[in-house]
């Protein structure tokens, strides 16, 4: 499908964080350090799971393609960013715009799926312990898996379609760090009703869809940890879901924020700032939330270390 319009734009000018000169290079040393953080981070947690047998187990599958999905989404705007902030030309082909805001949206709706996956793991696990080996079969979690990716890129093609149909005669310059639909949508002179629509709605499914999912699943377990009559027990049941719970917070809350929203100047700049929160901080944040509340991954890690 051919994503060049009737426009005459061929770039994007990429305004960034800041169009502040002297803030450039404190921005570009704070976003690389980040960006290097984020990168070990989730390549150790692949690594571990990837070398001990021990986290061999469905939860830790999921937990290695929540890490290289994080890996691949910070790695989509983060050096393009980078290079920006030490050029003066900080431009973008429309090509290159393309593949980025299509990136972007296919790995964030990927995550979606994958988290819903992971929690219903839990379930499974803590509902019908004695069903565990068939249903989480190795078959099955590569399903699991592999449906997040398919749905996830498949959706998002669509919507970086929609958005690069449009005509961008208005300006080329973008009022963001990457090529993201809604300062897009603010650059178009033709009809953006059926592009807002589609984004909202795609926004709006995804976003409960999966999250109806996550919440019914914790519902059952939060009721079947109550049913275990011992407090270790209930304790060591619900230590299991502490850093999904808490990852789903920080991925949900920014994003319900971010897009259930229309694309006026005012959201635009809200965005940006909230789109840094979820772009960097979570990311960045989740190996060490996976890392520090989980046992079996720490002493993977000592393993290693020896």
């Amino acid at each position: 499908i051919s994503i060049k319009n009737d426009s005459t734009v061929t770039e994007f000018i990429l305004l960034g964080l800041t169009d502040s000169p002297e803030l450039q290079a404190p921005f570009f040393v704070l976003c690389l350090v980040v960006y290097l953080v984020t990168l070990l981070g989730n390549l150790r947690t692949m690594v571990l799971i990837r070398q001990d047998s021990r986290l061999y187990t469905p939860m830790y599958f999921f937990l290695a393609n929540l890490a290289f999905v994080d890996l691949c989404y910070i790695s989509n705007a983060t050096p393009q960013m980078l290079t920006n902030f030490l050029s003066e030309k900080k431009t973008i082909t429309f090509a290159g715009c393309f593949i980025q805001c299509y990136i972007f949206i296919a790995l964030l709706l990927t995550e979606f799926y994958m988290l819903s996956a992971m929690v219903y793991d839990r379930y499974v696990a803590t509902c019908n312990p004695l069903c565990y080996s068939v249903k989480m079969s190795r078959r099955v979690c590569i399903c699991w898996a592999t449906f997040p990716y398919v749905y996830g890129f498949s959706d998002g093609l669509f919507q970086a379609i929609l958005t690069f149909r449009l005509t961008f005669c208005r300006s080329n310059v973008i009022n963001h760090f990457y090529c993201a639909d809604l300062p897009l949508i603010k650059l178009s002179c033709s009809d953006t009703y059926f592009k807002e629509h589609a984004m909202l709605i795609s926004a709006g499914f995804n976003l409960s869809n999966s999250l109806t999912i996550i919440l019914v699943s914790y519902a059952f377990i939060f009721a079947a940890v109550l049913r275990i009559k011992s407090a270790y027990g209930r304790h060591k049941a619900f230590s299991t879901c502490r850093s999904h719970i808490l990852a789903v917070t920080l991925f949900y809350g920014t994003l319900f924020c971010m897009y259930v929203r229309s694309p006026t100047y005012k959201t635009i700049e809200e965005s940006e700032i909230i789109a840094v929160f979820y772009t960097f901080v979570s990311p960045v944040l989740k190996p060490f939330i996976y890392s520090l509340w989980n046992r079996d991954v720490k002493q993977a890690l000592k393993n290693v270390l020896r």
